[in-house]
């Protein structure tokens, strides 16, 4: 099996990793040339694709999931005779297993690889397609929809691991990271068109039937192309009452928050599952701080599943942070646009994915500015400017109302959407930098679980504003202001984050 870059190296000029590295990290941009070659432009990497779009199909295949299945419903409803709660589960049972088991799927490609994770979650995930697909009962769907989820939560991690050991090269991988966060963006948007179009030309199993091609093609692109690597045996043990509290409290925490929207945060079954969650995740905190200190004490006691000290790196901590926040501020607006445009405008399904166009699309302009910026400036400058746009595009929509033109929320639709993949594609290079090789699985779990969180958060308390206040618009309006309100937060934690981190690196050595 060949390196999937081998053809890295250009024959004309001779440069050792080390030394490219060294350059990139402590040369300014003007003063960067090729070695041996006087005053030439610097010559760009090269991007090996293969392997991105082995990782790029599994990750489009998971952001799909989340909004393909939604135009389904009404089909799926009359053919299975699904209830209410049934459809509840449909929808949002993939995504609260999906939060649940984040930690557990990358404290498993720690420890077995990055690789062997990627693959089992891609087969679980395709397996459970098939699953869905075949469906005679709801319950049977619903299985097979959790069942998407575990998948899920294993070769999502597992992804983001593999960006990093694939591309090494901070430019390179500032690309890679671009593309990559670009076919998600364009899974996400079209999900809903998508599934209107297979669901009107076939039926609502078309849906999950779709996956099959593409995980088997991804399936196909890693085995041949990520090369499988050495792992040495690990020293210590695992952790096991960690991952059960872990499981347990993330699963209480995104289920109660999803019940929150339809059963009222009041609710004695939200309120106690929030209880058990909170307890669960305290317990856990207690767990891996005990864990981590016993480190130096004990050689062959058990690894914490998380160390807690990587949060005492203010890259880490603030990324993290900043990731809940756009979550929050985004899909909770995303969702009350969907209302609005539904509700207030009239429009029906296929009309409103269409005018969201604009907004859930914006990875395809995001991915390149992304990709240019941060080989100059590192993940932060982007970052903060796509907080800064996402915040005033927020803020664009207190113009809406009920008679509002289409043309006059188009700013705060691009912004929003151009602005929080902008922060995304950032946020997530900068978890890669600040992870730890051995920890990088585990890191990107915490960040995406961050991300679920906010997210789940953001819909739940938007919807309630919606559904408390006079009118539609007036429940928007305050959970705009809100949103603009997290985006300016995560901004200034993004700016604060590049000072702290140009105060504190240190010279990369010479080799």
């Amino acid at each position: 099996m060949s390196a999937p870059y081998a053809d890295d190296t250009s024959p004309a000029v001779e440069v050792s990793a080390a030394e490219t590295a060294f350059m990139t990290v402590t040369e300014p941009t003007a003063a960067r040339r090729p070695v041996g070659v006087a005053g030439a432009a610097p010559a760009r990497p090269p991007l090996a694709l293969a392997p991105l779009i082995a990782l790029s199909l599994g990750y489009f295949l998971v952001m799909l999931d989340v909004t393909v299945v939604t135009v389904a419903v009404p089909d799926i409803r009359a053919s299975l005779g699904a209830g209410p709660s049934g459809l509840q589960w449909i929808v949002d049972g993939y995504s609260t297993l999906f939060a649940g088991l984040l930690l557990l799927g990358g404290g498993l490609g720690d420890r077995l690889g990055h690789r062997r994770t990627f693959l089992a979650g891609l087969a679980v995930f395709t397996v459970a397609s098939v699953g869905c697909g075949l469906a005679g009962t709801t319950a049977a769907l619903v299985a097979g929809r959790l069942a998407q989820g575990a998948g899920a939560a294993f070769l999502v991690p597992a992804s983001l691991a593999l960006l990093q050991v694939t591309y090494p090269e901070r430019a390179v991988r500032a690309r890679a990271i671009a593309l990559w966060g670009a076919v998600a963006s364009l899974a996400f948007g079209a999900g809903p068109v998508v599934g209107g179009l297979l669901v009107a030309g076939l039926d609502w199993r078309a849906v999950f039937w779709l996956n099959l091609p593409v995980g088997a093609l991804a399936m196909l692109l890693t085995v041949r192309h990520l090369p499988a690597g050495t792992r040495e045996p690990a020293a210590r043990r695992m952790d096991p009452v960690g991952q059960v509290l872990a499981v347990v409290g993330l699963l209480a925490l995104a289920g109660g928050i999803n019940e929150a929207g339809p059963a009222g945060w009041g609710s004695p079954l939200v309120l106690g599952t929030l209880a058990v969650g909170a307890m669960a995740l305290a317990a856990f905190v207690a767990v891996e701080r005990h864990l981590e200190a016993s480190v130096r004490t004990r050689p062959d006691g058990r690894a914490p599943l998380l160390r807690l000290s990587l949060f005492r790196t203010r890259a880490f901590g603030a990324t993290t942070l900043i990731g809940l926040l756009i979550s929050f501020g985004y899909y909770g607006m995303l969702f009350l646009s969907t209302l609005y445009f539904q509700q207030e405008r009239g429009y029906d399904a296929l009309a409103t994915g269409l005018a969201l166009v604009p907004s859930v699309c914006m990875g395809l302009v995001a991915a390149p500015l992304f990709g240019r910026a941060a080989t100059r400036t590192g993940p932060y400058v982007p970052m903060a400017a796509g907080l800064l746009l996402g915040a005033a595009g927020f803020l664009g929509w207190l113009l809406a109302g009920p008679g509002t033109p289409y043309w006059v929320l188009l700013f705060a639709l691009i912004a929003t959407g151009l602005g929080q993949t902008v922060t995304a594609l950032a946020a997530m290079a900068a978890i890669i930098e600040s992870a730890p090789a051995d920890g990088a699985g585990v890191a990107s779990a915490v960040f995406n679980v961050a991300r679920q969180v906010g997210s789940a958060v953001g819909v739940a308390l938007f919807g309630t504003f919606a559904a408390t206040s006079g009118r539609l618009t007036d429940g928007l309006h305050l959970s705009a202001a809100l949103a603009a309100a997290a985006f300016l937060a995560g901004g200034l934690l993004a700016l604060g984050a590049r000072r702290r981190g140009d105060a504190v690196r240190p010279a990369a050595p010479r080799p």
